[in-house]
């Protein structure tokens, strides 16, 4: 942008999204003395809320209110929110955004923070009681009906196939868990962690089969069984397809933006069109070394705002060396994990007690990670060490 902080143009900042990244990036404007219009667009009915609880507290009837900021925040902001009617097409030569119902919304610069959408199955009919969980209404329904489910079938043994199985278990439900994997979370953080986290499930009653994947679903007025492909049936109520997520992109075929798995951008979140800017899921952000990376990670949103919005505004971002972190919530075990801990890193399990657990990753003989089951304290004092390349024999001596 052009204008210094406390100018704009008459259209000023059109946020895409309805979760975190919108929220964060209309906040950070205000902080940063940003005097023009802000508008969130978001194809959903509710202000714009946390994810992450929707397969846990949500799930699990523990609250409904997920909201990140209360409505008299933007209004008090003068912050615009346009709830269900979402971004379907982008102009950036005339600088205007087509929504659902064919308004044509003009800005001065346009942030993208249009998230992840779930992938599907595509060879499973549209049954009832077969669903994916991304949104606020999706985690009402899989609620709503696990209440009188007796059997559970959740496909894929990522992080939310995991919270899934562990908030459908606290629910009473019987659970089969399934995942072409070694182990789940073996792609992400490796077998050896894998495996913890399987005993974990199975010493909640988790009937965790991996190296199995689905070959088809049956049922007449709803789903009622699951065929795996290793021939085995299991008797289903409802299913969850829990096997990742894409960049929510689509909308924006035709555009001239560069996607590639998420919206390419520069090391600031810009975009390769004029004024278009990307945050959050679906963004890809320039590395240090060159490369374009994307980050799905809560923590990383509030990073890279601080980041985006002063670059946009003409200031000079705050440098910091951020160490990546997320978390994940299973039954009474918080896994977290700090740094960039890879399945292919050699990893040190130093403490293991049968369900909490605290491993270290090296890499070429440098602490890269660390990844505890039940030890949050020790998990956060090892930042700093991440943060300097430690060697790994610091950690271990």
């Amino acid at each position: 942008m052009s204008t210094s902080a406390g100018q704009s143009g008459p259209n000023g900042v059109v946020i895409v999204g309805g979760g975190l990244a919108a929220a964060r990036t209309a906040e950070q404007l205000r902080r940063s003395e940003y005097s023009g219009p802000v508008t969130i667009v978001s194809d959903e009915d509710h202000l714009p809320y946390d994810r992450p609880p929707l397969s846990k507290e949500v799930l699990r009837a523990e609250t409904d209110d997920v909201t990140l900021k209360p409505a008299e925040f933007y209004a008090e902001n003068d912050i615009t929110v346009l709830l269900g009617n979402g971004a379907r097409a982008v102009d950036t030569a005339a600088q205007t955004l087509t929504l659902a119902d064919g308004t044509q919304l003009p800005y001065d610069e346009l942030v993208i923070a249009t998230g992840l959408v779930p992938k599907r199955i595509p060879s499973f009919p549209d049954l009832p009681g077969i669903h994916v969980l991304r949104n606020f209404d999706e985690s009402l329904a899989l609620r709503k009906e696990a209440a009188t489910a007796k059997h559970a079938v959740v496909v894929g043994a990522g992080f939310i196939g995991c919270e899934v199985a562990a908030s459908l278990r606290k629910l009473g439900v019987d659970v089969v868990l399934v995942e072409p994997q070694p182990a789940p979370l073996a792609s992400v953080l490796g077998e050896q962690i894998g495996e913890l986290i399987t005993r974990l499930h199975r010493a909640e009653g988790v009937d965790v089969r991996c190296g199995v994947g689905v070959a088809g679903v049956q049922g007449d007025d709803r789903v009622r069984k699951v065929t795996l492909s290793d021939g085995a049936e299991v008797d289903a109520d409802v299913v969850i397809v829990g096997i990742g997520s894409r960049p929510n992109t689509d909308w924006l075929e035709g555009s001239g933006i560069s996607v590639d798995n998420g919206v390419v951008c520069d090391d600031a979140g810009r975009g390769s069109a004029p004024h278009v800017w990307a945050i959050g899921d679906v963004a890809s952000w320039r590395d240090q070394v060159g490369g374009q990376v994307r980050v799905e990670h809560w923590s990383n949103v509030a990073d890279q705002a601080r980041v985006l919005v002063p670059t946009m505004l003409g200031q000079q971002p705050a440098s910091a060396v951020t160490v990546p972190y997320f978390w994940s919530d299973q039954y009474d075990v918080k896994i977290q994990a700090l740094g960039e801990p890879e399945a292919t890193d050699t990893v040190h399990i130093v403490e293991d007690d049968g369900r909490k657990f605290l491993a270290y990753y090296e890499r070429d003989g440098v602490v890269v990670g660390v990844v505890g089951g039940g030890f949050p304290g020790k998990v956060m004092k090892t930042r700093n060490k991440i943060a300097s390349g430690a060697q790994i024999s610091e950690l271990l001596g």
